[in-house]
């Protein structure tokens, strides 16, 4: 059976995620989405299915945010859409989940792989981040929530761009591309985005050609508008190496930054070049949880060359650099 993809649409309060969803759920794109919105209130609505205008399926879970306190119940509400659709009560083939403003999208894509059943219906597709360019300086200055929902995107959408001016559209910019240089960012207006920008990324697919950027200058602060600004907590490094990764030692390495630094590893992905395996081995993590599979074999003269990002809260740069230098053969 075909797995299900799952998008998960974060952004800080007031950037414009339900403008885009309601974009997604009016396009005539022959996609039939389940909608899973967490939203706060004082009765408990769980499970109850709104079917609004088509063929969408939008389900409203209240009481909590749906990434903390309420994770387990969303694992019952994707296995119970699934099972429902197994059944034909319910027809669709993309979900959605749509997290609060205030949300930390880590345990929400950790979902996806801490259950097995969950698994074996549903495959995370990519963190699709929404950021208010009106109010985008202070909430990254002042909310760690904004911050994280930035360092864990794939995909970033600038909305309300026409509220200010273009030399701060490039200050902005710049500093999420700092922050998160993986995640390609454009501009929503309206929520007006073309579909393939929001569906089939593939972010949590790294079985085959992954481009890594450049690693981003490490700094400790920047300008913006005549003012500065202490440098972001959450920063991103790339590592590289032609010599192949030592497993055990690479194991030891990974174990320890997770039991150290867990809650602080917002993203981690790469394709590594391991001894001894003439096979391409993808790594991903989300905080504490950390996969690694066998992927494509080398191809015949490719540089086998590991390519591996980290994306963090207050990552200490320069010791994992070392360390990681240090599990090479």
């Amino acid at each position: 059976m075909k797995l299900i993809a799952a998008t998960v649409l974060t952004g800080f309060l007031g950037s414009g995620k339900s403008t885009l969803l309601r974009r997604l759920l009016t396009e005539a794109h022959g996609r039939k989405i389940a909608v899973i919105e967490n939203e706060f209130g004082e009765e408990n609505i769980d499970g109850e299915i709104i079917v609004s205008g088509g063929q969408e399926q939008i389900l409203l879970m209240s009481n909590g945010c749906v990434c903390c306190s309420i994770r387990d119940d969303l694992r019952a509400t994707l296995w119970d859409l699934s099972e429902k659709r197994i059944a034909g009560e319910l027809d669709f083939n993309q979900v959605v989940i749509e997290t609060t403003g205030l949300a930390d999208p880590g345990p929400v894509a950790q979902t996806f792989f801490l259950n097995k059943q969950i698994a074996s219906r549903y495959r995370p597709d990519a963190i699709v981040t929404m950021v208010d360019a009106k109010h985008a300086i202070d909430q990254l200055d002042t909310r760690r929530e904004a911050r994280q929902q930035v360092g864990f995107a794939d995909r970033i959408f600038i909305s309300k761009a026409d509220l200010v001016t273009p030399p701060e559209i490039d200050a902005l910019s710049a500093r999420l591309r700092r922050m998160n240089p993986r995640a390609p960012q454009l501009v929503a207006t309206f929520g007006d985005v073309a579909l393939t920008d929001v569906f089939d990324l593939g972010g949590f697919d790294l079985d085959g050609q992954w481009n890594v950027p450049d690693d981003p200058p490490f700094e400790t602060s920047h300008d913006h508008a005549g003012q500065r600004h202490c440098h972001d907590d959450v920063n991103s490094f790339v590592f590289r190496a032609a010599r192949p990764f030592h497993g055990a030692r690479f194991g030891q390495f990974m174990n320890a930054m997770i039991n150290s630094h867990g809650p602080r590893l917002l993203r981690y992905k790469g394709i590594l070049n391991m001894h001894g395996q003439n096979r391409k081995v993808v790594l991903q993590g989300v905080h504490q949880l950390m996969s690694h599979d066998v992927g494509n074999p080398w191809d015949q003269g490719e540089p086998r060359m590991t390519k591996l990002v980290f994306i963090g809260i207050e990552l200490p740069r320069e010791l994992m650099m070392r360390s990681l230098q240090q599990c090479l053969v």
